[in-house]
């Protein structure tokens, strides 16, 4: 007997979606930063055993959208209450429970099983406290299998796995047994180097970003790769280079060894800045950087 079948990670920004995906996978799949809206695709990540097979969907935090790219974002969220056999909706210990009250009533109407991570438990000050969120949930989601979690420190992941694999449909793998996810080598690349424009830059810079690769070449020894960083205005354009370029060097070197990490190879890596204006609401430049778009 074999089983297999598709898990799909849902919730709130900021809760540890992309931290407990990772933590399943056992590889770095996702990009994780302490800034919201970090994921804008999903994502999958997939752990296969003898008898087994995972596909986990890391999605973008469920928001309220303000541009066509958060539309996009929000319909990948909405489209895995739809496609998967085991949904993990992830909370946190200290968001509300009644944030994105519609999403929630979607999952709990969904006829799908569905765990309730509370993930993050070591900031609860005693165990009365994780008990007192535990029933409050139970009495939100009462056909959900509820989870305490720290992700960051994996306590709890193991106890997840078991479950989810009990929960597992009869089906031959969907996927080669060597797979580890669905995506490209190229689109690695650009959410790493995503990943730092995250964390070095502030207000809407990060937001305003998006990163293609040009040039993927790999050499016996080494891989050279051309990377572009869209912005949406000239401005954030030199905000993004820096003072004599110093920024856009700070963003390369953290890449490149991110990058070499993820390879395990030397790589040499050229980034360049355009402008494309107003980019987060043209819908044929979404289309362009891999965005799915619903027709209205």
């Amino acid at each position: 007997m074999h089983k297999a079948g598709f898990v799909n990670i849902i919730g709130n920004p900021n809760v540890g979606k992309s931290t407990i995906m990772n933590a399943l996978v056992g590889e770095r799949i996702s990009i994780i930063t302490s800034k919201s809206q970090t994921t804008r695709h999903r994502i999958m990540g997939i752990v296969n055993g003898d008898d087994f097979q995972i596909v986990y969907s890391d999605t973008p935090g469920v928001l309220k959208p303000n541009y066509r790219l958060q539309e996009s974002m929000l319909e990948a969220s909405e489209s895995a209450l739809t496609d998967a056999d085991i949904l993990l909706y992830v909370t946190d210990t200290v968001e509300s429970y009644d944030k994105n009250k519609d999403f929630l009533e979607k999952a709990k109407n969904s006829g799908i099983p569905t765990f309730l991570i509370i993930n993050k438990i070591d900031l609860l000050s005693d165990q009365k406290a994780l008990e007192d969120l535990v029933d409050k949930w139970h009495s939100i989601l009462p056909d959900a299998r509820i989870v305490p979690a720290c992700a960051k420190e994996k306590f709890g992941i193991d106890t997840l796995l078991t479950q989810i694999k009990e929960l597992l449909p009869e089906n031959p793998p969907y996927f080669d047994k060597d797979a580890l996810t669905d995506r490209p080598a190229r689109f690695f690349v650009t959410e790493i180097i995503r990943e730092k424009i995250l964390e070095l830059y502030d207000k809407e810079i990060p937001y305003s970003s998006e990163v293609v690769v040009e040039r993927f070449k790999e050499e016996p020894s080494i891989i050279r790769i051309n990377a572009v960083i869209f912005v949406e205005r000239e401005s954030q354009k030199g905000i993004i280079i820096g003072r004599a370029g110093s920024m856009l060097k700070k963003v390369g070197t953290a890449a490149r060894k991110d990058i070499e990490a993820f390879f395990e190879k030397k790589v040499f890596l050229e980034l360049f800045v355009q402008v494309e204006k107003d980019w987060r609401n043209r819908d044929k430049q979404l289309k362009n950087f891999g965005y799915q778009l619903k027709q209205e």
